[in-house]
């Protein structure tokens, strides 16, 4: 299994039920895919597998049928008499079901009554994983990884923001646009709790209330370009700050940190357009960790990701969720995302990298 995920063939010896042996017939290679169905009845004893799987399915069908279909396939397809068979079942095969299988079903994500009859349930399994399918794929190894659904509108937003030709006007328009649409995607991931309401036709609404104990937090310069997204959707919302400085390449070294001082009660929303070697998130993240905020609380905000980014985020802090718009092909030598959007502070903002120089007061 392990080797299938990682995109490697393997060789299945094949089990020959009349001899008890596996070395009669050919291993069976099997090829990596984008699905792989792992089938049996005791694949969810051992922990090691249960922790490969994506999705844990228990069919349960009626013991008369079971036994029904037992006596069917080992008189036809392994030649066995049928009062061997009962015998068999009797002894050890429903003892062992009772002692080994059936404590099993409490592991399951789904448990499907009926088996194959049951057409809503395998309707719904096949729905799911056509959902997964067509995710990123970096959103199938990192399930705390939401990339927003694309549209033409969203794709036509980073069209503008991308080209360089772009005026400074219709890329702070445009950018908003975006920030706003992942902010909303965010705030969905927030907890909440539910709520009825009289309408003013006097009828009863059954809703949800948002969550109140919530904060932004800001990597500056970029990052400040989101706050006011994040004031729109949350009216009086507490922003903190945090400036970390670059040193050289991938370097990383924290200069300021202006937070709420019961940030440790709050969910923070993380804010940063782009995501590029993931140095910065993390050493922004430790500090929210540092500060006693649980790392299922952060929700780091995002325009772009870079993959590798993605990786170092979502392998250092598994629990925290990562909204993004779009996830781009990579870092080039200089440790920019490609195809990217330039620096996004300096088109935001109006400002290049001289200005910065002449403006900045020392450290």
């Amino acid at each position: 299994m392990e080797k299938l995920k990682h995109g490697q063939a393997v060789d299945i010896p094949k089990y020959d039920f009349k001899s008890y042996k596996n070395n009669v017939f050919p291993a069976r290679r099997v090829n990596p895919s984008d699905v792989i169905i792992l089938e049996g009845i005791l694949i969810f004893h051992d922990l090691r597998v249960r922790e490969l799987m994506n999705m844990k399915i228990f069919v349960d069908t009626d013991a008369d049928v079971r036994l029904a279909r037992r006596i069917r396939r080992d008189t036809v397809e392994k030649g066995r008499d049928i009062g061997m068979v009962l015998d068999q079942y009797s002894k050890f095969v429903k003892p062992a079901f009772d002692d080994f299988i059936l404590p099993t079903k409490k592991y399951a994500d789904i448990i499907i009554p009926r088996g194959g009859d049951n057409h809503v349930a395998i309707d719904l399994i096949v729905q799911h994983i056509r959902t997964k399918l067509g995710q990123h794929d970096l959103c199938k190894i990192y399930p705390n990884l939401y990339v927003i659904q694309s549209t033409f509108q969203i794709r036509g937003m980073h069209t503008l923001i991308r080209d360089a030709q772009t005026t400074k006007h219709d890329f702070v328009f445009y950018a908003d646009r975006l920030i706003r649409l992942v902010v909303e995607h965010g705030l969905g991931h927030l907890p909440f709790t539910e709520k009825q309401v009289i309408t003013p036709t006097e009828s009863v609404y059954s809703g949800v209330d948002f969550c109140k104990r919530l904060c932004g937090v800001s990597v500056i310069r970029s990052g400040e370009s989101m706050e006011n997204a994040l004031r729109a959707c949350c009216k009086g919302i507490k922003i903190g700050k945090i400036l970390i400085h670059r040193e050289g390449d991938n370097g990383q070294q924290l200069i300021y940190e202006k937070l709420p001082k019961d940030i440790s009660d709050r969910h923070v929303l993380l804010l940063d357009p782009v995501l590029g070697t993931g140095n910065s998130a993390v050493q922004a993240i430790s500090l929210l960790i540092q500060k006693g905020v649980p790392e299922s609380n952060i929700i780091f905000l995002n325009l772009i990701s870079a993959p590798q980014g993605v990786h170092v985020v979502c392998k250092s802090f598994p629990r925290i969720k990562i909204v993004t718009s779009e996830i781009d092909v990579g870092l080039n030598e200089d440790f920019r995302v490609i195809p990217g959007m330039g620096e996004f502070g300096d088109r935001y903002f109006g400002t290049d990298d001289d200005d910065q120089q002449l403006v900045a007061p020392p450290l």
